[in-house]
């Protein structure tokens, strides 16, 4: 292996491991999360409210009688109204799967890609706790939030994300 290659092999790990303690530490509460991500997450869990209880048919995930998988019309008035980027996640099996989302990758919108099985979000998640902080998302860092969507058992079904890019 050459000398760049380890260099940015090196560079790589210490970043992510500095992202790591990063999350670590600022794991924190929605109550004491940046504000931008706040009045966003509270937006976007109203906007999908109005729309209905959620629930889970197969892999779509439904706000009432509105599908969620393949609509963006909430994610983007999110986005419109606050910046930033918002995404529905839907539990598929273990992971979550973007299923409505205004991330980019590659220039389209990331549907379909998973949320980082081993990051600090889902491991919160799969607690049944909300996560913020800050998060590689596809290879960018943010400054996030992602709450549990509960069904009417009390079964996570899905996720909101917001976040904001750091870079």
């Amino acid at each position: 292996m050459s000398n760049t290659n380890q260099e940015i092999q090196v560079s790589q790990f210490l970043s992510k491991c500095l992202l790591s303690v990063a999350a670590a530490v600022c794991m924190v509460s929605p109550a004491m999360a940046d504000e931008k991500v706040n009045k966003a997450m509270s937006a976007l869990k109203q906007e999908l409210a109005a729309e209905g209880k959620p629930r889970l048919e197969g892999d779509q995930l439904y706000f009432g009688s509105g599908k969620i998988n393949g609509d963006f019309k909430i994610v983007d008035k999110i986005t419109a109204k606050h910046g930033g980027t918002a995404t529905l996640f839907v539990k598929e099996g273990n992971n979550y799967i973007r299923r409505s989302t205004n991330v980019m990758k590659a220039g389209q919108r990331a549907v379909g890609t998973p949320l980082d099985p081993s990051g600090p979000a889902k491991a919160a998640i799969d607690s049944g706790k909300p996560f913020y902080g800050p998060v590689d998302i596809l290879g960018k860092i943010f400054q996030t939030g992602y709450e549990p969507i509960v069904n009417d058992s009390g079964a996570t079904i899905g996720i909101y994300y917001v976040g904001y890019s750091l870079e």
